[in-house]
């Protein structure tokens, strides 16, 4: 496991992704890729140490041209000393997988795609692949096997205080679109909400801002990196989202760990693109309480 220098401050960002024509026929556009570019400036405006990319990282990863804006930003991102680390979405290996993964991995070169850790401030991030279908049989158990191992001994490592687990597909969403990954929920959150020191699981793929509690732990969705917005389930039968009333076009997450707990602000975008707002914040405290702390409008 490697130890990344700390400071106070870790970034997490999903779903950046520029639209596809077959997206805009049925989702309506917002500027999405000025979004997207907006995001960037001020990631390199703030220098955080290191930048967690949840996937869907592009359209469509094996086309080298869809690549051009990310790999400007993360020439700024080496030259600010911001460390990145991603993980895969579906639409990093759409279409053509096996050279939609090439192009990843010469972009994030400590990428595994059986899954990795990273620690920063004593916080350790397990970054899964959750795009199982690319997987073979011996990288679906080899993956599996690492990942249990890996929870059990980051409970019982010092030097790790809080741990989060991350994969592209979300368990739990309202998203119309893409909805709840059963697979994610089988095969991720059973070690997930058995794990001592796991305080969050965060995931992308469905466009929104979204926030759960189940077996007394945190699940977010934050996938507003600059992809098309999703409709949301909001009939009587939609999870029990306790983010409701917090629903931003676009938007990334702050993390700060609070001693064994975190604090977690979520920043959106504004409507006129000219700069940034605190827009949801809460603390998930060492114990089982979570607290939520209410921000002006």
């Amino acid at each position: 496991m490697d130890q990344e220098s700390h400071k106070k401050e870790i970034l997490f960002l999903s779903d950046t992704q520029a639209p596809m024509w077959v997206e805009r026929l049925v989702l309506r556009t917002h500027q999405n890729t000025k979004a997207t570019t907006t995001i960037f400036a001020e990631i390199i405006r703030l220098k955080p140490d290191v930048l967690y990319w949840l996937g869907d990282i592009v359209s469509l990863g094996y086309r080298n041209n869809k690549w051009r804006i990310i790999d400007e930003f993360l020439a700024k991102c080496t030259a600010v000393g911001t460390a990145v680390y991603a993980i895969m979405g579906n639409h990093d290996v759409m279409g053509r997988p096996k050279k939609g993964a090439r192009n990843f991995q010469k972009r994030f070169p400590e990428h595994i795609p059986t899954g990795y850790v990273k620690i920063t401030d004593s916080i350790a991030v397990v970054m899964l692949n959750s795009n199982f279908s690319t997987l073979s049989i011996a990288e679906l158990v080899k993956q599996q096997t690492w990942y249990e191992k890996t929870l059990k001994d980051l409970d019982e490592d010092p030097a790790v205080n809080v741990a989060i687990v991350t994969c592209h597909h979300a368990p739990y969403s309202n998203s119309k679109l893409v909805g709840s990954s059963k697979l994610v929920q089988q095969r991720f959150v059973p070690a997930y909400t058995k794990a001592r020191k796991t305080k969050l699981f965060i995931t992308g793929h469905s466009h929104a801002f979204e926030r759960y509690q189940f077996d007394g732990k945190e699940f977010l969705v934050i996938g507003g990196g600059g992809g098309l917005r999703q409709p949301l389930n909001m009939s009587p039968t939609r999870l029990p989202d306790l983010a409701t009333t917090y629903k931003p076009l676009f938007h990334y997450l702050a993390v700060r760990r609070e001693g064994d707990g975190l604090r977690l602000t979520s920043y959106c975008l504004r409507s006129d693109f000219s700069g940034f707002d605190q827009g949801y914040q809460f603390e998930i405290p060492s114990e089982v309480e979570v607290e939520e702390t209410p921000l002006a409008d």
